[in-house]
């Protein structure tokens, strides 16, 4: 009997440490590619940080910061979300992070280690392109209106909100959401009240963030583009060449060059953020123990965030004055300039500066 008991004993106690090693090894390999899909992420943040410092650069040296207020300020905030990200994984990939016990354990996970920084820089960058299409649909459709009425004082308030919104928004998610267990680990986006509070505040991100400007974009840029052709039908029924026809083709050309960098722009966004926000608005509705840590989430993430890491090379190759500059910044050979000599045409290259004398 003693001998039974001892054996069951051990079986038990084999069977339950070859569990605990199982558990142990998909832990370890859920781990490693949990680490991989993030590193991904921290790439990715590195190409928009670098990607979008150049393109504000390029904006800035050209004088064209001025001009494209709005387009300056959403490569702004889209340098910010990819900076956080790069500064926010890291710490992530560092396995002897140790987070701070109590208040300040607190405050830390509700700014830093909840992604707050992050979204709080996505989602006004979201807005921010709502209020560009809008702002690009009044100058074309209702130029008059436009004029009288969208001052410099106007599209500064228009940034400002772009950024209170993003960061008040995130704020309250975050502040409601937020759990510290014992040991450290920082829950946010995930802790409602209920499961009904949940697939509220997941369904209706997905319904203002995405569907409800993916709305704006398609109105605006449909009405933009019908009112762009008929205006060139009637450019080329003047067929006559002058100044003020010169002038108004130029206006014309420079008008319908930001329409189509925002047209890829815009459609880029949709493309590349429609998973994400099916993800998370199903998650909550059928798998309410999912998590941002699962598979699914990082790989619609990496998706989403693309979107953030390659709009820079939009601008780069749609953007007129953005391209320009940048083309100028390339280093080449200076330019072969025939010249002749004793009746003769040799090949002599042309000086980089004039000097007198």
């Amino acid at each position: 009997m003693d001998d039974n008991i001892t054996h069951l004993i051990d079986a038990m106690t084999t069977e339950e440490s070859e569990m605990t090693e199982a558990t142990g090894r998909r832990g370890r390999r859920d781990r490693t590619a949990a680490d991989a899909l993030m590193m991904v992420i921290v790439i990715m943040g590195f190409i928009g940080t670098v990607g979008n410092a150049v393109i504000l650069y390029a904006l800035y040296a050209s004088k064209q910061h001025k001009k494209h207020a709005l387009i300056v300020n959403q490569n702004a905030l889209d340098f910010c979300s990819s900076l956080f990200l790069v500064a926010i994984y890291v710490v992530h990939l560092s396995p002897n992070v140790r987070r701070p016990p109590g208040v300040p354990g607190y405050w830390l996970c509700i700014i830093f280690f909840s992604e707050s920084l992050i979204w709080s820089a996505v989602n006004g960058s979201m807005v921010n392109l709502a209020i560009i299409t809008v702002d690009r649909y009044l100058k074309v459709v209702y130029p008059a209106f436009s004029r009288k009425w969208i001052r410099p004082r106007v599209i500064h308030c228009a940034i400002a909100f772009a950024w209170f919104v993003g960061i008040v928004y995130n704020a309250f998610s975050v502040i409601f959401t937020t759990k510290v267990t014992p040991g450290g680990y920082c829950s946010s986006y995930e802790n409602f009240s209920s499961k009904a509070a949940g697939i509220f505040a997941n369904v209706s991100y997905f319904l203002f963030f995405y569907v409800t400007i993916l709305c704006i974009f398609i109105f605006c840029y449909w009405r933009i583009l019908l009112t762009i052709r008929r205006q060139a039908k009637v450019m080329a029924s003047h067929s006559q060449a002058g100044p003020s026809n010169a002038s108004q083709a130029q206006s014309h050309r420079i008008q319908t060059n930001v329409v189509k960098t925002m047209v890829f722009v815009s459609a880029f966004y949709a493309i590349s953020w429609l998973p994400y926000g099916i993800y998370s608005s199903l998650a909550s509705v059928f798998l309410p123990s999912a998590s941002y840590l699962d598979p699914a989430a990082f790989v619609t993430t990496i998706l989403a965030f693309i979107y953030t890491a390659t709009n820079p090379f939009i601008y780069a190759t749609k953007f007129d004055p953005v391209r320009e500059f940048l083309v100028k910044m390339i280093p080449c050979k200076n330019p072969v300039q025939p010249t002749v000599v004793g009746g003769a045409v040799n090949a002599a290259p042309r000086p980089a500066t004039k000097r007198g004398g």
